[in-house]
């Protein structure tokens, strides 16, 4: 059996990484070609704790983070852990579009799957597999204990009627009262257009 350990990513003076003792998704290293790009990042948004889902299912695990860029690409990594009746649920990827809704505290979030690491037969199909793109949005609340930013788990090829993470994106679906988000019950995120 491995070992796992989760680092959650924090929003303060930067993105640090604190480790807790799950799973790990470890922040993109300065090396990365990924960051390494000189163009002025217009908006980000970043997080990592714990979010309450169903009964039938273990909090959700999630850490991420996302840059859009001034020339309208964006870079990033994010991960999902969570375990149900049907086992274990645990994806990666690379971000490849963002966008936000200033006013609300929304973000979107795009990718493409870097690793399955499920057990769960539900997610084993074609459209979970390395290579496929993948979604979730995230609601930033502000501060304090009253103020409950929200997440989703990670919608896939078909979800919602979107095929790509792009229009996603563009599309930025939000459901009446945060339908099909779930509170954020430890840790943080942050969303900054």
């Amino acid at each position: 059996m491995r070992t796992r350990h989760f680092c959650s990513i924090l929003f303060a003076a930067g993105i640090l990484t604190a480790c807790e003792d799950s799973t790990t998704i470890s922040e993109p290293s300065p090396a990365d070609p990924a960051l390494a790009v000189s163009r002025a990042v217009e908006g980000i948004t970043a997080g990592g704790g714990k979010a309450q889902l169903p009964p039938g299912f273990t909090l959700l695990r999630f850490a991420f983070n996302a840059k859009l860029h001034a020339d309208g690409s964006a870079t990033g990594r994010f991960q999902q852990l969570y375990e149900s009746s049907g086992g274990t649920v645990d994806f990666h990827g690379v971000v490849t579009c963002v966008s936000f809704d200033a006013v609300n505290g929304r973000a979107w979030v795009g990718g493409v799957i870097t690793q399955n690491n499920s057990t769960n037969a539900a997610v084993q199909g074609a459209i979970h597999q390395v290579g496929r793109d993948v979604w979730f949005r995230v609601v930033d609340n502000g501060e304090g204990e009253s103020a409950a930013d929200r997440t989703t788990v990670f919608g896939f090829e078909g979800a919602a009627g979107f095929i790509t993470s792009a229009a996603y994106c563009a599309g930025q679906p939000w459901a009446a009262n945060d339908a099909n988000t779930w509170a954020v019950v430890e840790g943080n995120l942050q969303v900054k257009p």
